[in-house]
């Protein structure tokens, strides 16, 4: 954005404390409606009197329903962690017969373990101590609609969210916002992990993101992440060499010898490592992400993205073998194509399909 150019725009923001984001009706609540109103009880009108919602047990909230054209710019989330495999966010431009985007709330701000982690990149920021940010750009023609499911059979309370867009008009050919959420576990013998399927029509992935979790002891990051793009069948166009190479690393991510290193850049990371055992044991978990914001990837009518399981089995005669996995991983794509181009129905989410533990 050119910030020396006139925007020909307005500036509008949906929160707990103005629900249509209408000029001048920010901050008129009489009281809250949430489970700590009783804190404002002695503030006059105009004061912190409904900061958040509460999500009653299977509750689905209509947090945004705005009427375009416009360009969703920043989404502000924040919930206490162990909620974020309890809810699913759920957008939807247009009068698009699928929501663009249906996918686990900690998933889709990179935090898939439900345990806090900083992310300083560029569409998606962590801040402490769980403040979710992401700066994707979503236009939309006619409307944008953002929701919340609380899955669980328990309220929760003290959900917290800011939606800012500009009301603008939209170019004709502007591509839509979209997110695909997916999870294998146990991933099936020598299969890949299917990271993004179904997408039709022409344009762009932007970002990949995985909650990583291994099932067996060792290194475990050796597959390679593949884009078949357009006409390809059986063989990718795209084909990597290891899954740390996709996120940027090397070497296992090990610094110093023997540990993990952490890392958060404003294209790649993996700020997330949970090694319950130590290093190399089972049940590790790792949230890895990487942006394809100055190198998109670019497909014309279809795009499929997959990644293997892989790592080493015990010595043989003094050289290592390779050996498939059956880990757990669940990954969310994000990308953008056409108007009404939104591909396949988004699966079922259940509490129990999401459930990190």
């Amino acid at each position: 954005m050119d910030l020396t150019r006139p925007q020909h725009s307005r500036t509008r923001s949906i929160s707990a404390e103005n629900p249509t984001g209408a000029p001048g009706q920010g901050g008129r609540a009489e009281h809250g409606t949430h489970s700590t109103a009783y804190a404002s009880r002695e503030l006059p009108i105009g004061w912190k009197k409904s900061p958040c919602i509460d999500l009653g047990p299977h509750e689905t909230r209509t947090l945004a329903d705005i009427e375009g054209p416009g360009v969703i710019q920043h989404l502000w989330m924040t919930t206490l962690p162990r909620h974020w495999r309890r809810i699913v966010l759920t957008m939807q431009w247009d009068e698009e017969e699928h929501p663009a985007v249906h996918v686990p709330l900690g998933d889709f701000f990179c935090q898939g373990w439900e345990t806090y982690a900083p992310v300083t990149s560029v569409p998606i920021t962590v801040a402490p101590a769980g403040g979710l940010n992401s700066y994707f750009e979503m236009p939309f023609t006619s409307r944008a609609r953002i929701s919340v499911t609380n899955l669980g059979p328990e309220t929760i309370e003290g959900v917290f969210f800011q939606i800012t867009w500009a009301q603008k008009q939209v170019a004709e050919d502007a591509l839509r916002f979209r997110a695909q959420w997916r999870r294998s576990d146990p991933l099936e013998y020598a299969e890949p992990h299917v990271i993004l399927d179904g997408v039709e029509g022409a344009g762009h992935l932007v970002g990949t993101y995985l909650a990583w979790e291994t099932h067996h002891p060792g290194w475990w990051g050796e597959g390679e992440v593949k884009f078949y793009l357009d006409d390809d069948e059986d063989f990718p166009t795209i084909c990597g060499t290891g899954t740390e190479d996709y996120f940027g690393g090397a070497w296992a991510f090990e610094d110093p010898p023997g540990a993990y290193a952490a890392y958060s850049a404003p294209y790649l990371g993996m700020p997330q490592v949970i090694e319950p055992d130590g290093f190399y044991a089972n049940q590790q978990r790792f949230g890895l992400y990487r942006w394809h914001l100055p190198d998109p990837i670019c497909f014309a009518t279809r795009l499929r993205a997959t990644v293997q399981a892989l790592g080493f089995r015990s010595p043989v005669g003094g050289q290592e073998r390779y050996r498939p996995l059956r880990d757990d991983i669940a990954s969310t794509a994000y990308y953008y194509t056409g108007p009404g181009q939104v591909g396949p129905a988004p699966q079922e989410l259940t509490l129990d399909a999401l459930d990190p533990s």
